[in-house]
């Protein structure tokens, strides 16, 4: 069986993060709340998970929008700012561009559907250049409108912008609320990718159609139908 489309979760998949990621976080966790994050936590309460869920679960106590965009503020600075030091090695996983260049030219349709919110993304797409092979205005992110991962609101968004069904679909997950957001979701095709620091493993991916260990082994001229 083919599908028509392919949706990508961002962090983790194609700009393997997690350590940057975690660092921003336990070092913001330290300063605001002196809180030590262990690595099950990470795991089950901040990979994947949209903001105001991450900041909701540090406080103990439902945020408003304005405390919410405060807080995610500090935190996601401190993240850029570990993104930028990385220099050189601020680019996407290898790998990355080979697949994105194929499917592109054979005008698979395509998008990325991450927890992460507008100035992240923003930033993404200038530093990475995502508008290479992403319309900016198909990328599903946490605008504070949807409920984030592990809901199904993401992928379904992310189907319908490419006006596609959720069921012909292709997905490439890295963490156990982004797989469950999909399956919710209805998509067809699920790939867990189990990158370095990745909080996945082999008790974690029940139901996935596919694991793989990076992306040159997403077999996408198998998975999707080239348009003619």
């Amino acid at each position: 069986m083919t599908y028509q489309g392919i949706i990508f979760d961002f962090n983790g998949v194609l700009w393997w993060d997690s350590q940057l990621q975690e660092q921003a976080l336990r070092e913001f966790a330290r300063e605001q709340f002196w809180i030590s994050l262990t690595d099950e936590l990470m795991a089950t309460e901040i990979h994947g998970r949209n903001n105001k869920h991450t900041l909701e679960y540090l406080t103990g106590a439902a945020l408003d929008d304005q405390r919410v965009e405060q807080l995610s503020s500090q935190k996601e600075a401190i993240y850029r700012d570990l993104c930028l030091a990385q220099g050189d090695k601020f680019n996407l996983y290898p790998g990355a561009v080979e697949l994105l260049d194929a499917i592109t030219t054979n005008r698979i349709p395509r998008t990325i559907a991450t927890a992460s919110g507008r100035d992240n993304l923003l930033f993404f797409i200038e530093y990475l250049h995502l508008e290479r092979w992403f319309e900016p205005k198909l990328i599903t992110y946490d605008d504070g409108i949807r409920a984030g991962k592990p809901a199904p609101d993401f992928y379904l968004h992310a189907a319908e912008l490419l006006g596609l069904h959720p069921g012909d679909c292709v997905v490439v997950e890295d963490s156990i609320s982004g797989l469950q957001a999909a399956q919710s979701a209805g998509i067809g095709y699920l790939i867990a990718l189990i990158s370095e620091g990745s909080n996945l493993n082999s008790k974690s991916i029940i139901g996935i159609d596919q694991v793989v260990e990076n992306l040159a082994q997403i077999p996408w001229k198998d998975l999707l139908q080239i348009p003619i």
